[in-house]
């Protein structure tokens, strides 16, 4: 019987193996058996004497079986066979362990004393003796062909699978040789003429020498090819999303000559940037458009987005139509509508009537708030999640603003855009995205970047306070932040919990365990506890901010500190993003290790926004060298957040770039690295626009089609769908 990759794997394998398979790796066709790919080779080396194997390598050998035994497991179901070998000069144990003693009895038979065979493994060491667990086997009965054999396959990698505790790396090997054996004729995603001028093997002999090389220079060639074909369903994928938007009609929101778009230029108190301008002309051109706008604009902390995006509403506003911006906090809406209204100046205000909509606000407020954006009085909506709701509706929902994307699952941003017809969409986000990521994850929009920062900004300098070497740096942190309330500036100090006695943390951003797997130690009750009696802070004017305040608690705190009412802010990550307070030029980030690199640097934003030089002091207790610590350093050593968004990437993880998780280590990309390839991805949309340049449906590439389908799940392109 031949398989093809659709092939289920029951009838490829057998109910029991196929479920197991789901189970484990949520696996289902002969495709995803084969796109498991090793995760490392171990080589077999030379062989070697039991009396000079070394520990932690994986070796092969040739010996004999000299005893066995069977004992059941004490404190779980299962048995265990303890096979002892030798080869004439010394011993070692073999370790099987068997669901039931039937299952270890058969083993034992087939290991019967006095029989020779090749054993490969990994070295181990169990009260003081030398083991495998579960190696790899092949008995003869004939030493000189073990001999032969083992000498053969001395130089064959052996393919190490990412495993569970339900099936072991050798069984995942195995059920992969039985599909290998039957597999039949594997599509071509690429062209004959392509696939030959870029060196790449077939798709067969590819997934082949992935999984059984025969030497060493087999790997690379494999797995170039399936990286290729990884990148080029990827773009191929965005493109043809790309084109579905495309292909939709949207009302033009052209600005007009005297509109609400000049009157505003024509009062605001500074010059736009350079880069303000630009990415402005790019987006007024997109509005005017009869297709709907899908653009992501990338900038740094502080490069002024919200005033692009604000531009962008008023051009939508001269017809009528109505702008959504949704935040990813209550407090980063409330002042997003503050800084909005108060751009908008007396004039503009009244006209486009600025609504907030939140989960938290009294039900009288919210039916108030609902009614205006029903009716299309305000033209400019800000919210959270609550914009989400069935219960809100809008008159002519014209663009859709969403305001730092990676707090946002796909799912939300689509459920957003379905309340109008084929708005226009605008992706803001001040989490720097190297290009060739922008172009794997946001590959179907148009991408603009703002770099050139506002005049008049003082600047920020970052600095590690490493507890572990410099105990007595705690109390200088906050003697340093005792110096800049002294001199009338404002200072922010974050934790990485609320309460670390009773293991609270804010919804969603659970810090992750130390080194040692300890949870935070500083919660903001904890240090505002300590800093109530520290001698140079016992006095100053403090506060404390986090998620599980009550809503118009939070914005009464926030409208204080911005109002110069405050003089230390001990927070959450609630103030991550957007709160601008220019008199604020000390951000203080307790055990900084527990944060990521995007998040240290947004934290660092929030600070240095006026004419006061901005300092930032990230206290860690993580040890030099560790990774942890490699973080904080990154941020310590650069402001440029587009370099800290690489460091970031190789740290963390690509994440799922195309379903709805945007960060971590689970990635639908099984060998593309969108920083490591980033050439290759390069190469593969160029490849990627040329078929589609001459067969935009994919009519003469059936083959490249079906491989979409097959890399490319439903799921994944909803999620494309919804980016």
């Amino acid at each position: 019987m031949s398989f093809e990759l659709a092939t289920p794997l029951a009838v490829a394998l057998g109910a029991t193996s196929a479920r197991t398979l789901e189970r484990a790796f949520e696996m289902t066709i002969v495709g995803d058996l084969l796109a498991h790919y090793p995760r490392r080779y171990a080589d077999p080396g030379e062989l070697t004497p039991i009396r000079e194997l070394p520990i932690g390598e994986t070796v092969t050998i040739v010996a004999e079986v000299l005893s066995s035994h069977v004992r059941r497991m004490r404190n779980r179901p299962g048995a265990m066979l303890e096979v002892v070998i030798g080869d004439g000069i010394g011993r070692m144990s073999l370790t099987f362990f068997a669901k039931n003693p039937g299952q270890a009895e058969w083993r034992q038979k087939e290991l019967a004393i006095g029989r020779r065979g090749i054993f490969s493994g990994k070295v181990g060491m169990f009260r003081e003796t030398v083991q495998f667990a579960h190696p790899q086997y092949e008995l003869f009965d004939d030493i000189d062909a073990a001999q032969r054999k083992a000498d053969a396959r001395k130089n064959v990698p052996i393919p190490i699978y990412p495993a569970t505790s339900t099936i072991q790396s050798w069984q995942i090997a195995d059920l992969v040789a039985t599909v290998l054996r039957e597999l039949g004729d594997v599509p071509e995603p690429l062209p004959e003429s392509l696939r030959a001028s870029e060196g790449l093997l077939t798709a067969r002999e590819a997934l082949q020498l992935i999984h059984r090389p025969r030497e060493r220079n087999d790997i690379d060639p494999a797995v170039r090819t399936l990286r290729v074909h990884e990148a080029l369903s990827l773009q191929a994928a965005l493109l043809q999303q790309r084109e579905q938007v495309r292909a939709l009609t949207a009302t033009p929101r052209e600005a007009k000559p005297g509109g609400l778009l000049e009157r505003f230029d024509a009062v605001l108190p500074f010059e736009l940037t350079a880069d303000q301008h630009s990415v402005g002309d790019e987006i007024a051109a997109d509005l005017a458009a009869d297709r709907p706008m899908n653009r992501l604009v990338q900038g740094e902390v502080g490069s002024g987005k919200t005033l692009v995006a604000l531009r962008a509403m008023l051009q939508v506003a001269e017809s009528g139509g109505q702008a959504a911006l949704i935040a990813p906090t209550e407090v980063l809406a409330g002042q997003h509508l503050r800084s909005i209204t108060r751009m908008l100046g007396p004039d503009l205000a009244p006209q486009l009537m600025p609504t907030l909509l939140t989960g938290q606000m009294s039900a009288p407020e919210r039916r108030k708030a609902a009614l205006r954006v029903a009716s299309g009085q305000a033209l400019i909506v800000i919210g959270t999640h609550a914009l989400l709701s069935d219960r809100t509706t809008f008159a002519d929902l014209a663009l859709v603003v969403v305001d730092e994307q990676h707090r946002f699952g796909v799912e939300q941003r689509e459920a957003l855009r379905a309340k109008g017809t084929a708005p226009h969409a605008l992706v803001l986000t001040a989490t720097p995205i190297p290009r060739t990521v922008a172009m794997t994850v946001f590959g179907d929009l148009d991408t603009s970047v703002i770099r050139s920062m506002p005049a008049g900004r003082a600047g920020i300098q970052t600095f590690t306070a490493p507890l572990a070497e410099h105990p007595s740096w705690f109390q200088r942190v906050w003697g340093r932040a005792a110096e800049e309330i002294a001199a009338g500036r404002q200072v922010f100090a974050v934790c990485a919990a609320i309460d670390t006695t009773k293991d609270q943390v804010e919804a969603g951003d659970a810090p992750p365990p130390d080194a040692e797997g300890k949870g935070p130690r500083w919660g903001v009750v904890q240090l505002a506890e300590i800093l109530a009696t520290h001698p140079q802070l016992s006095a100053v004017r403090r506060a404390v901010l986090h998620g599980r305040m009550p809503a118009d608690e939070k914005d009464a705190v926030m409208r204080a500190f911005a109002r110069g009412e405050i003089d230390l802010l001990i927070a959450t990550t609630v103030i991550e993003v957007g709160v601008d307070v220019p008199n604020a030029s000390t951000m203080i980030i307790m055990e900084a290790d527990r944060f990521g690199v995007s998040q240290l640097h947004q934290l660092r934003g929030r600070v240095g926004r006026g004419e006061h030089a901005g300092l930032c002091l990230l206290v860690t207790e993580a040890e030099a060298g560790s990774i942890a610590r490699e973080r904080v350093d990154a941020v310590a050593a650069t402001l440029d957040g587009f370099e800290l968004a690489e460091v970031d990437l190789e740290l963390r993880g690509e994440g799922d770039v195309l379903g709805a998780s945007q960060s971590g280590s689970r990635s639908s990309l099984r060998l593309l690295r969108v920083v490591k390839d980033a050439g290759l991805i390069t190469r593969a949309r160029e490849l990627a626009a040329a078929i589609f340049a001459e067969d935009p449906t994919l009519e003469r590439h059936p083959a490249l089609r079906a491989t979409i389908e097959q890399r490319v799940s439903e799921a994944d392109r909803a999620a494309l769908g919804k980016n």
